[in-house]
């Protein structure tokens, strides 16, 4: 038995580039671009993931020793379901993704539009507590403009699922690609993570920064001026 659990933990170690579980964990490692979703993640509709939360939720609480008959707590695991699964997780659905429309840059504006201070809240996908933060999106034009709220719309998609921010700096800047059609995208995320200030290394001071620069953002001079309109 000892030898098969030890070949369990080569074999997840091996899976998981040299890293146990716990240090992917950690480590805030991520092993695709892609969300990872089992194939029948949307064979239930909403109602019936929210019910199926909301028996899960009261067990876990139950098993803190949690009294669900007390009037505050009684009506937490429908509240919990009902946000997880309407907010803080909504950017899983598909069906939630922003519709984007297009506009001809009639005003022929071919400098670096940028869309600066986006205010994100996201969950860790390590710890399921939040990451706090502010995103940075930037783009020039290959011949179309896209609306300035749909930016923020398209990093609160992406923020609104379990996360880490090497992803979801990756995905904004993806989506952001193929709407525009150009690689002439930047996305600069800088957040602050619970899973390290409210836990393991209770570090409250310190922030991440993750960065994408894609096509003429990917040289020195295009990174300096996106940097100088950030830092103003």
């Amino acid at each position: 038995m000892k030898n098969d659990t030890l070949a369990i933990k080569k074999q997840d170690r091996s899976q998981l580039n040299g890293f146990s579980f716990n240090e992917i964990g950690d480590d805030h490692l991520f092993t695709s671009l892609d969300t990872p979703m089992k194939e029948n993640a949307f064979d239930m509709s909403d109602s019936e993931k929210k019910e199926r939360i909301e028996i899960l939720f009261a067990e876990i609480m139950d098993v803190l020793g949690l009294d669900l008959t007390d009037d505050s707590l009684r009506g937490t695991p429908k509240r919990v379901a009902k946000m997880y699964i309407e907010e803080i997780f909504s950017g899983l659905d598909p069906k939630n993704k922003p519709k984007v429309a297009l506009f001809d840059n009639k005003y022929q504006y071919n400098q670096m539009l940028v869309e600066k201070n986006i205010t994100f809240y996201s969950n860790c996908e390590h710890h399921f507590v939040p990451i706090i933060g502010k995103a940075h999106v930037a783009y020039i034009s290959s011949g179309k403009v896209i609306g300035l709220s749909k930016l923020n719309r398209i990093v609160q998609y992406y923020a609104k699922r379990p996360q880490v921010q090497e992803r979801l700096t990756n995905q904004i800047a993806e989506e952001l690609k193929a709407i525009l059609d150009t690689e002439d995208v930047a996305v600069i995320i800088d957040a602050k993570h619970l899973c390290v200030s409210s836990r393991g290394v209770k570090d409250d001071t310190s922030s991440t920064v993750t960065s994408y620069y894609g096509g003429k953002f990917n040289s020195t001079s295009k990174i300096s001026e996106l940097q100088n309109y950030i830092n103003q």
